[in-house]
């Protein structure tokens, strides 16, 4: 497999430079696509990471399998020896939860169901895991002291009312994926207010990179395209998304964990540039060197009143609270995503709906 990581002097890294060497973090859902890409930023500034995964009884570590000795156990490569500490579990296990950030002075949290069209199946499921388990994080930061980043979504804002969207535009849950993720940053914000726990809500907008699953609308046009499909298939082609390249992204986390200010708030991270996924789809196109005409699926498309129509950034708070810039451009990012995708074709099967 193809992999991309991040140096410390890499992309993404314009923002305040907090000294990481040797101290302790946890990542929660570390194995997954922004997590994952998180712990190399972190790994490479210094940090000793623990990684928390999601128990399989195969012990597949998903992204994280470059840390792993060969020869078995923790313990990595290149460099990588002794950084991160693989911890299986589950956010929904308060106890496992409180044992892994023992020890640590920040904790990242990721861990979440983050598939819309599944939570129309199995809305309760978004609730253990995503309310539920901030609040098994919350708790456990609160009890040994650790500093809480915890992830948020701009899908809680659902459709803008206005543009761009800042950090006052209302909630909007209008699917029951972000109503659980609205649910898991009041959470949240709720430790800070009531138990004075340092906690920052980071909201990012569509990530997209290397590692990301077919279960996002980037790598699902880029696999079809590289399978060689002369009809690319997606849902609305009419709404506007505003995309951040996932580097951006990790050092954006980083960033604001290393800002008082941002201490008890919720901080956008989106680059304030708007595309539409018929857009996007033609851009890909040019991205891949292929050539397909785009068709709407039905099966893609959302349940009426539940598709957001248009988010659009306003990122000034990360930018003045916590010096963060956006470095990779959208046509820079979709062609690194190109090439990776189209090394990593085997991960994907192009002409199934993955939801």
């Amino acid at each position: 497999m193809v992999d991309e990581t991040v140096t410390a002097d890499g992309p993404g890294g314009a923002g305040p430079r907090a000294d990481w060497t040797g101290r302790r973090v946890l990542v929660t859902g570390a194995e997954g696509f922004i997590g994952s890409t998180l712990v190399d930023l972190l790994v490479a500034r210094g940090a000793r990471v623990r990684a928390l995964v999601h128990y399989k009884p195969y012990a597949e570590k998903g992204h994280l399998a470059r840390y792993l000795d060969p020869r078995g156990g923790d313990g990595g490569t290149d460099g990588a020896a002794g950084r991160v500490e693989m911890w299986a579990g589950d956010i929904r296990d308060a106890g496992r939860v409180s044992d892994a950030v023992e020890g640590c002075d920040t904790v990242f949290h990721l861990a979440a169901l983050i598939g819309i069209p599944y939570s129309y199946d199995s809305p309760g499921a978004y609730v253990q895991t995503n309310v539920t388990g901030t609040q098994n994080v919350a708790e456990a930061c609160r009890r040994h002291g650790a500093r809480l980043v915890h992830t948020s979504t701009s899908e809680v804002y659902g459709t803008a009312l206005t543009a761009p969207i800042d950090e006052s535009h209302p909630l909007q849950p209008q699917s029951p994926y972000s109503a659980s993720k609205i649910g898991a940053d009041m959470m949240a914000l709720s430790f800070h207010h009531a138990f004075e726990l340092p906690v920052t809500v980071v909201r990012p907008f569509n990530t997209y990179g290397p590692r990301q699953s077919a279960r996002a609308v980037i790598p699902t046009i880029l696999a079809q395209l590289h399978a060689g499909a002369e009809e690319i298939r997606l849902g609305s082609l009419t709404p506007t998304r505003d995309f951040t390249f996932v580097t951006d992204t990790a050092a954006g986390f980083l960033d604001l964990a290393a800002s008082d200010r941002a201490v008890g708030h919720v901080v956008n991270l989106g680059t304030g540039r708007e595309i539409s996924i018929g857009d996007l789809a033609r851009a890909l196109v040019t991205a891949s060197g292929r050539d397909a005409r785009v068709v709407v699926d039905p099966a893609r498309l959302r349940p009426s009143g539940s598709e957001v129509e248009r988010l659009l950034s306003d990122n000034s708070r990360a930018r003045e609270w916590a010096g963060w810039r956006p470095e990779v451009t959208l046509e820079e990012g979709l062609r690194r995503t190109s090439e990776w995708v189209a090394a990593n074709l085997g991960l994907f099967a192009p002409g199934r709906y993955q939801v």
